[in-house]
């Protein structure tokens, strides 16, 4: 079996002592080449070469941002691979994640451990036994993501954090905590929502702040503990939105309540639900902010989701 291993090198629980024992492992399994990512966007490129060249497996060593551009990667290489029949995945290299990163929501929400020395010995059986997981991605516009997308509010709060990261702070649940709520305050038109939900065959949603899609649950993760809007999503089933309409401070502060005690029974009049959907648009009257798989994208106006089935193999 042939494997690529997709390295950023600044994963933040790693080192370069133990990416070498990663290394040996995965070499006493596979034939394996290993590439460490330059720039954002270069484990795209990175893993779409890897399956145009007949790869069996793409391995990463990184956060969430590693995985979602490797994702990319190998299913926009689908094209050149031919094949239309059966699933997307079994045309496609299987995907395995060594997590590295401060958070790693898609490795976590797979079920695999937190430490990577536990989390490479997941891989090396799952490779040695052939086992797999056929999972459904979503797409948004033209771009894949694994667990999560979002527009407004939390799609501003990556972005704050993104700019405190880049002046030298370190990634934390109270960064986090903090950002989010600088971000409610001050940054956001919370009288007047300008977004809008449009599903084929129903009702457009009008009035809406934010909204969260969700691939899996959780959402993600504040430390140990989970977050999750909609504790029904899952790989193998379509989409799932949390939307919030006006939020104003009373409605929202008992939501946020509510998901910090990890209730699965999100209630008011300011929130919407939406679950196993295979696609709908979001509509804005003015940019929003826009984030897929916790990385920051910019600003949009419009974007189409849907759920991709059946599109990728991962060692689990």
């Amino acid at each position: 079996m042939r494997a690529l291993l997709v390295v950023n090198p600044r994963a933040t629980t790693t080192s370069e002592r133990s990416r070498d024992v990663l290394v040996r492992a995965l070499r006493s399994a596979v034939d394996l080449t290993v590439r460490y990512t330059e720039r954002r966007g270069h484990a795209t490129k990175l893993a779409r070469d890897a399956a145009e060249t007949g790869v069996d497996l793409v391995v990463t060593l990184g956060g969430d941002g590693t995985v979602n551009e490797a994702v990319n990667g190998l299913l926009t290489a689908a094209p050149a691979l031919g094949g239309e029949s059966g699933p997307l995945a079994y045309r496609l290299p299987a995907l395995a994640v060594v997590p590295g990163g401060s958070t790693n929501v898609f490795a976590r929400a797979l079920g695999m451990p937190r430490d990577w020395v536990d989390g490479t010995s997941v891989i090396l059986d799952g490779i040695r036994d052939g086992r797999h997981r056929i999972i459904n991605l979503g797409r948004a516009d033209d771009r894949y993501f694994a667990f999560a997308a979002g527009l407004g509010w939390d799609a501003a709060t990556i972005r704050k954090v993104e700019q405190a990261r880049l002046r030298g702070r370190t990634s934390t649940p109270a960064l986090y905590v903090r950002a989010m709520t600088s971000q409610f305050f001050t940054g956001m038109d919370r009288k007047d929502p300008p977004m809008s939900l449009e599903r084929p065959g129903e009702e457009t949603e009008t009035g809406i702040g934010t909204v969260i899609v969700q691939n899996t649950a959780p959402w993600t993760y504040v430390g140990e503990r989970s977050v999750d809007p909609n504790p029904g999503a899952s790989f193998e089933l379509g989409l799932d939105v949390m939307a919030m309409r006006r939020l104003n401070l009373p409605g929202t502060a008992r939501t946020v309540t509510q998901l910090a005690w990890q209730s699965s029974d999100l209630r008011g009049k300011q929130v919407l639900r939406l679950h196993d959907i295979a696609e709908f648009t979001v509509v804005a009257s003015r940019p929003q902010a826009f984030q897929l798989d916790g990385d920051y994208l910019g600003e949009r106006q419009k974007v189409h989701f849907v759920s991709v089935p059946s599109a990728l193999r991962v060692i689990c």
